[in-house]
Formats: C-alpha cells, structure tokens, sequence
C-alpha cells in the first residue's frame, strides 16, 4: 500500500480531519436533538473507534460486514473503518436474513461489525459463517463477541495510522437487489471523494446545516454523509426521517440543506400536516432517485418559496453525475441538468455512437465511477464501457448538454404498437385534481395468447387527505389529457403505493413491481 500518498487522499481524513483542523470547535454532528459533537470531538470519537478496530485485529484490507441501525454508530464506525483503511461492507439492516447471510459471504467477509439493534437478526446467521472469525460489538458486551466500546474508551484519540489512499477499495456498497442478490458496488477513496462535492454546486453558507436520517447506511453515506462533512456543514443526523418528524426537525435546527426522493415531498404535501409547521429555514432542496413531476414541483415551490430546487441523476455505480437547477428558469423542467464538473454523461444509439435529441442509453463517466462489481467480472464487463458506466436506463441529452431520463428499458410500456414510460402518464395523473401520487406499470393485454407482448395500462392512484378520487372521473380526465396509446385500462384507488423500506419514516423509492403483483387482476 502505498504510503507516500496524501492523508487527504484518505477518505475520512480528507472530510473529517481537514475540517477538525480547519475549524475545531464548529458543530459537525447533532443526534437526535440530544447529543452534538464539535469536528474536533466527533473526530477524536472516531480516532478511538479506529484504535478499538486495529486493537480487535481488523487490518488495512479487511473486509468487515458492517450492520447498524442507530445512525451514530455508522457515522463513527464507517469513518474508523475508512481511517484504518478496511472495507466497508455496508449492509442493510432491512434486509432478510438469508439474503445477508449470502452477501456477507459472497463479498468474502472476516470481521463482522454490529450494533445492538439487529442482534435477533445477527444470531439467526451467525452459525452460517464461519469464515467471519472476528464478531465486534457496538453497545456494550455479549457472548464471544469482542466489545469495540470497551476498546474505543481505552484507545487514544490520537489520529490512527492511516491505512487507504487514493484507489484502494474504500467500501462495498450495494444495490437495491430487486432482482436476484444485491450486487456489491466497489467504490475507491477517490471515487467515493468525487461524490462528496456535490455541496459544491449547491449554493450554502458558512452556517448551513444539513438533515439526513437513518438511510445512511449502504450508499447514503457518501451521498448525504459525506457531501456534508467535505463541506464543512453542520450535520443534524436523526433515527426518522419521515413526514412527521420532519416537521419537528427541521424548525428545530434550522435545517437549510436537505436531499430527498419526490416521494418524500408527495407524502409531507399529501395531507395539511404541514401547514403550521416553520419550514422557512430550507435554502436548498436536492431531488433524485426518482422523477420529479411538474406538478409535484410546482406544490413544493407554492409550500417552500424560499428554498432553491436542484435535481441530480446518477445510480450507486455513479452517484450525482448530473446536476440542474429546477426553480430559476435555468433549464426545462424536464431535464435533471448537466453532468457535474469533472464528470461526463452522453447518450448512445443501437450501434454504441453517441446521438443527440435521440433516445437511447445512458451513459455517465467520471471520477465519481465504481471500479467495478465485487467479483462479478462479467456483470463488471456488460456495463463499463470503454471508460464509460451503462446502467439501463434510456433518455435523450440535448446539443447543449442537458439530460433527459425517460427511464428503466424494463419499465417501458408496449400499447397500441407504441412505447411509453410510466411517468409519461404518471405526471399527468398527478395533475388531476386530488391526487396525491400514482404510479403506472405495464401488465400484458393477452398473457395466455400469442400476443404476448401487448401490454395494457394500469394506474394506481392515491388520493389526496380529504379527497376522494372516483376512478372514471379520473380516467376520463386523463384520457382528455393523453393519447390513447397512454390512457390507462385500469385504474385503481390505493390508501399508498409500495415503496422500498428505508428505515427513514419517510417513503422510499416507487415499486412499480409491486403495483403489478398487487393490482394486475384488476385490468
């Protein structure tokens, strides 16, 4: 490993050490409304975690399955780890028992990391690894595990010999795992510093303050974590995020920054919860995961009139490639922006060259790229590219740069011969009076027949607080709004729409597969 590199090419140094010798006794952490930390404590508090890991065994390239709930700890424990130069293996906590089992031991894992919260679900795989040869505790001592507070109050809060640098593995982050076993994302230091600097498109004050919960495990980390600290910002770090204690939060801090998924913004508006709560502090809205429909822009910019709004686009192979500004007149609507300094985006045709003003694959480039999957070669070899990252998802970019997600290639709608995203019809059903999301999925016209691939359009819709949706009523101002090829065959009123579970309190990203397993006999 080579040891003449930078400390600052050290992931948590270069977030966390420069602002603790930069600005020491500035607020870097608050948790849960009840603790807060300067950067020089919350630094010192990691220096001691660091020196517990080394002291437990974990060297400079272990790979250590990470599992906590309780935000503090994967703050302090991700950051250790990444000062000492081990990999971060960062699971879900929301996961299945069988399925961690089988990452852990996929990603070759010999140090496992957890805090009390998922003990039941720890002890039901335990006994099916025994490759792991070390077990560290987070909240006090059990049975032959070793208790990292134990060895982080007796550790020195001196900075800990630093282990990674520049491309060495930082940390396996997964996918969603929608189909099949989540996939490990191999993110270096310098790839996972390369996202940390979204901040620096955003505009932000000395004083900013950044609110983020418990989605930080996995990928979140180095899109909402990091991009914090790298900026100096205060980092207020809740357990729920969700509607309701965002409303109780955000007064309470005086939060200015914020990055979320529209869905979140469809449930906080969906009722008049909201109304008496002080949201004046929010300054920046940072939007993705997900399209942001006009209409549900247009309700933010009505609630949070002083709050700039910027959407991003990339995936956990390319966090944050694109960047736009959704409020100012800068760009259409329509558009997530343009690729990020130092990052590239284009959009290819059948035969691999680039086209414009044509519809075809995404393609993102740039420092902030994965090295790759976590031994998976061939998966590696489909979707890097040249240099370039291809996800699967279609759009278009225009002469002057701008990119237009139309969506997932497995998402799209087969109706009357001609193609259709699901959010072609789902950003005019949010438009109907009453509304509060919808979701649209493809379900076949002829599942027993030859035609198999014909598809037919069914719509859930959730209605507005106090509002009733009658689903003629709907259909018929949709099919004012649309061409026949888009007007839903079905259409279903839901009380909610599937969505990952996050941990957050809030919504997480649409299951339109869940919309279709639940509601297909309906069309």
């Amino acid at each position: 490993m080579a040891r003449e590199n930078s400390p600052f090419s050290n992931y948590a140094y270069a977030i966390l050490t420069a602002n603790a010798l930069r600005t020491p006794d500035k607020v870097a952490l608050t948790y849960c409304g009840d603790q807060s930390f300067t950067y020089d404590e919350l630094n010192r508090r990691v220096n001691k975690v660091a020196h517990g890991l080394l002291a437990a065994g974990v060297a400079p390239g272990t790979r250590v399955a990470s599992l906590m709930n309780e935000t503090l700890h994967v703050a302090e424990v991700y950051l250790a780890q990444m000062k000492i130069g081990s990999t971060v293996a960062a699971l879900n906590p929301y996961w299945p028992a069988d399925t961690l089992r089988q990452v852990v031991e996929h990603s070759e894992c010999t140090a496992f990391v957890y805090d009390a919260t998922v003990e039941e679900l720890v002890n039901a795989i335990r006994p099916e690894l025994p490759n792991v040869k070390l077990w560290l505790r987070v909240g006090g001592a059990a049975a032959d595990t070793v208790d990292l507070d134990a060895l982080a109050e007796a550790g020195a809060d001196a900075e800990p010999p630093l282990g990674g640098f520049g491309n060495d593995l930082l940390a396996l982050f997964y996918t969603s795992g929608t189909t099949g076993l989540p996939k490990a994302v191999m993110h270096t230091h310098f790839s996972s510093l390369a996202s940390a600097q979204i901040w620096l498109d955003v505009d932000r004050e000395q004083d900013s303050v950044m609110g983020t919960g418990a989605i930080i495990w996995g990928i979140g980390f180095p899109a909402l974590v990091g991009p914090a600290f790298y900026a100096g910002m205060t980092l207020v770090l809740e357990q729920d995020w969700g509607p309701a204690n965002f409303l109780t939060v955000v007064p309470r801090e005086k939060v200015t920054h914020v990055s979320l998924i529209p869905s979140f913004f469809s449930a906080l508006l969906g009722s008049d919860d909201h109304a008496g709560a002080d949201l004046s502090s929010l300054k920046a809205i940072v939007l993705g995961g997900e399209p942001l429909l006009p209409g549900l822009r247009e309700r933010i910019m009505k609630r949070l009139p002083g709050a700039a709004i910027y959407s991003y686009y990339g995936q956990t192979e390319a966090p944050y490639t694109c960047f736009g500004r959704q409020d100012d007149g800068s760009q259409e609507i329509s558009s997530v922006g343009r690729a990020r300094m130092s990052c590239a985006v284009r959009v290819t045709g059948p035969n691999g060259d680039r086209v414009v003003d044509e519809v075809g694959e995404i393609n993102l480039s740039g420092p902030n790229v994965m090295a790759g999957y976590d031994r998976l070669p061939d998966k590696t070899a489909d979707v890097l590219r040249d240099g370039w990252y291809v996800g699967g998802d279609v759009g278009r970019i225009d002469a002057d740069g701008f990119l237009y997600v139309i969506g997932r290639r497995e998402d799209a709608i087969l109706k009357g011969g001609q193609w259709t995203q699901p959010v072609q019809v789902e950003e005019a059903a949010i438009d109907v009076e009453g509304v509060a999301e919808a979701g649209a999925v493809g379900v076949p016209a002829h599942p027993e027949g030859q035609d198999a691939v014909e598809q037919r359009i069914l719509l859930a819709v959730v209605p507005r607080a106090g509002a009733a949706l009658d689903p003629g009523a709907v259909k018929a101002a949709l099919a004012a709004r649309l061409p026949a090829h888009q007007v839903p065959d079905a259409i279903v009123v839901a009380d909610g729409l599937p969505h990952t579970q996050d941990a957050s309190g809030g919504p997480g990203k649409l299951l339109r597969r869940g919309i279709r397993d639940q509601y297909a006999d309906r069309v």
